[in-house]
């Protein structure tokens, strides 16, 4: 199931973002929910969860029965998290 649905975000989901300067990867699939999470411009878009629902959701699901839902990571990165504990901490 992963490799179908990296192939259908690479060729059919990713063209749509990249207008955008965006893209999308996938962070999980679990009992047919597919946790995406959003790159680039896209992962801070106020728009980002409309649209994970009107085309990242819309295109899997039609693309892929079996697909139950399409939920949004919005989970930060540890890299992230221990650089902002540096900055905080004033270290270098």
């Amino acid at each position: 199931m992963q490799k179908k649905v990296t192939r259908i975000i690479k060729e059919k989901i990713n063209p749509i973002l990249q207008e955008h300067y965006g893209s999308a990867e996938i962070t999980g699939i679990n009992e047919g929910v597919i946790k995406v999470k959003f790159l680039g411009a896209c992962s801070s878009c106020p728009a980002a969860q409309n649209t994970l629902e009107d085309t990242v959701k819309t295109i899997l699901m039609e693309e892929m029965p079996e697909v139950k839902d399409v939920v949004l990571d919005t989970s930060v990165s540890e890299d992230l998290i221990d650089m902002a504990k540096k900055i905080l901490n004033k270290e270098k």
